[in-house]
This record gives C-alpha cells, sequence and structure tokens, in this order.
C-alpha cells in the first residue's frame, strides 16, 4: 500500500507502509545502528519519535520476545529503506510487518533514508507525519500543531512502585522510561531494586533507606519536568546519586547547570567516547536529542563526545555524585563500558553524607 512522509518543512518522500496502517505523527529522527532494531523500537526513550533507520535492510533476523527493552514498541513510527520478508534466524519468532501490526506502529519503506538524514543533519529534527492518504495542507498544519511530547516520560514510567530483590546494595530507582537491560545489568551484580514512578517524592524513596539512588533515562526534554527536578534538589546531599542519559541530565538541571536540545542528536551504537578519567576511548550506545549545555557548580566532566565535544560524563568533586549521557548498559550497541555500573556502585561505599 502506497503511502508517505510529510516532513514539517514541506519536503515529502513516498514509498510504501506496512504494520499497523494508521496514520502517525512524531518528531522524525534517524539511528546509525546496522542491528539492534527490535531494541530500538522497545526504549521508552523513543516515545513520540518516528525513528529511522540508516542502515538499509532492517528484519532479517525477525523479531524475538526476549531482546525487548520494555514491554512494548514506543515509537510512533518506524522507516526503513527495505524490510525483509523472511527474517532467517533460530531466535525469531515473528517478522517486523506482523509484530509492528500487532503493537499497532505503522512503518514505511522504500523511501531514500540517506537523502531524509541528509535533511535531518542539515536541518535538525523536525516533526513528521506519515500518511496514508493525500491531506490538505490545513490537515496537515493541525496535526503538526496537535502533537506534543511534553507528557512522554508519564507515559512511559511505572504507575506504582515494585521491589526486584537482592542480597547486594539497595538501589531506589527513579523510573522515567527505563531499559530493561538497565535493570539487568544491576540485578547482575545481585542489588535489591525499588523501582519508583516518575512522580515519586523524596520523602517515599528516601523511606526505603536506600543505599545509592538511580535515575534512569527516558524521553523528552528534561526541562518539561519541573516536578522532577525539584524532587532531586531535595534528595541532593542526603544519599548518593548516580544516572544515566535523561537522569544525567535532569541531575545537571537539579545542580544549577543547564541542557539544550542537539540539531538531530546522538542515536546509534557506534559513538565514541573518551573517558577523561582513564584516557581511554570507548565506543558506547547513545540515544538523546538534549544535552547538558552548562556544567553545574562543583562537577568535572569525566566523559566527552569524541564526535562533537559535548558532555558526556560528569562526577561532583565532594559529594558522591556521578552520572554519564551515553547509555552503559547498550542493548543495542557494544557492550566496551558496561563496567560503568561498578563505578555506580563504588560511588555506595564512599562516606556517608551526613
Amino acid at each position: 500500500m502506497k503511502g508517505k512522509l510529510i516532513l514539517e518543512n514541506g519536503i515529502t518522500f513516498e514509498g510504501n507502509v506496512f504494520g499497523y496502517l494508521e496514520e502517525s505523527v512524531g518528531e522524525v529522527v534517524f539511528n546509525t545502528g546496522m542491528t539492534g532494531y527490535q531494541e530500538i523500537l522497545t526504549d521508552p526513550s523513543y516515545y513520540g519519535q518516528i525513528v529511522t533507520m540508516t542502515y538499509p535492510l532492517i528484519g532479517n533476523y525477525g523479531i524475538n520476545l526476549e531482546d525487548v527493552e520494555s514491554n512494548s514498541p514506543k515509537v510512533k513510527g518506524f522507516i526503513v529503506r527495505e524490510k525483509c520478508d523472511y527474517p532467517n534466524n533460530w531466535r525469531c519468532e515473528m517478522d517486523l510487518d506482523g509484530y509492528l501490526k500487532q503493537n499497532k506502529i505503522i512503518g514505511l519503506e522504500g523511501i531514500d533514508t540517506r537523502a531524509l538524514t541528509k535533511i535531518l543533519r542539515t536541518s535538525g529534527t523536525m516533526k513528521g507525519i506519515i500518511a496514508t492518504r493525500e491531506l490538505s495542507q490545513t490537515a496537515i498544519e493541525r496535526r503538526f500543531a496537535s502533537f506534543n511530547n511534553c507528557d512522554a516520560v508519564m507515559k512511559v514510567s511505572t504507575e506504582e512502585p515494585y521491589t526486584i530483590y537482592g542480597d547486594g546494595a539497595h538501589i531506589a530507582i527513579l523510573d522515567f522510561g527505563i531499559k530493561e537491560n538497565i535493570l539487568r545489568s544491576f540485578k547482575k551484580r545481585n542489588c535489591k531494586l525499588t523501582v519508583f514512578p516518575a512522580t515519586a517524592s523524596a520523602h517515599e524513596i528516601l523511606k526505603v533507606e536506600p543505599d545509592l539512588i538511580f535515575l534512569s533515562n527516558g524521553p523528552g526534554d528534561p526541562e518539561d519536568l519541573d516536578a522532577v527536578i525539584e524532587t532531586l534538589k531535595e534528595l541532593i546531599g542526603k544519599n548518593p546519586i548516580v544516572g544515566i542519559c535523561l537522569g544525567h541530565q535532569l541531575l545537571a538541571l537539579a545542580l544549577g547547570g543547564k541542557t539544550e536540545k542537539l540539531k538531530f542528536g546522538h542515536r546509534g551504537c557506534n559513538h565514541p567516547v573518551k573517558d577523561i578519567e582513564e584516557n581511554k576511548v570507548y565506543i558506547t550506545s547513545q540515544n538523546h536529542g538534549y544535552y547538558v549545555s552548562v556544567l553545574p557548580d562543583n562537577m568535572d566532566v569525566t566523559h566527552v563526545s569524541v564526535n562533537d565535544g559535548t558532555i558526556e560524563g560528569m562526577r561532583h568533586k565532594n559529594l558522591p555524585i556521578f552520572s554519564v549521557q551515553f547509555h552503559p548498559e547498550a542493548s543495542p550497541g557494544p557492550r566496551d563500558i558496561d563496567a560503568i555500573f561498578d563505578k555506580f556502585l563504588t560511588v555506595v561505599n564512599k562516606q556517608k553524607i551526613k
């Protein structure tokens, strides 16, 4: 069935729709990963976005239900150069088309994804519509005006607290859209995890007497989360705190720093990051559209992006506070820097804050 992508700047791409054949609007972004499409589809940080894969053939190993990063796909749409109709892998349980159809997500194939990526790199990310029929200019403008992703975190966060038991350090997790492999990475280290919704108060979090507070990844603009930032201000100085991605950005805002939107974001599993403390470069998995533009006072930079020099990690000079912008848990991506979770746990062993 014919369909098209209509960008906010008026450019259109014609192709064929697949999956769930219902029009969708979202922010169009691109991911440079060669594999890991099902982890990308189910990463809550992509909530509200139409994801374009730059690698040309997607779906060749199908979908299995073990390697997902949340309970369902979170993207608003999925764009590929060519989808594979006959996947071949011993773990394959269904094909990409059927998976998207089952989860009511539209896909678009057969467009020039290289040209689309160049447009996004030049003009920046923008809203887009995957349409299955002709739309008037008025209808297009109305759909763009109706799209808002300000409540993205509340859509993907857990509604109720829950506990995952372990005999090690007790970690209170603020869930802004956490990936499953973050939980698995802590469980592998035998941690006890108490996972809280994004709306949890400082009192509720401190009541469980955690050894460490972890701030998860998640979608959207960190500046939209005023209430969360105020909660973090109450927690700073009371417990060790670490974070990843959106958690890193929120921590920076709570400490007095600033964040800004990147032109086209960092999304892929091939981003080089330099660890300043170890003087080493690691290849990392990333998925963010915002970054820490002004480092808070009393913080040191620990990691920087080799590609554009943006801040990828920070550590407090006096307090047990440490965070990174990239995804050390990977999924998809290389596990070069999985040891960051061990660094998180060393924060627990530092002198307790009085």
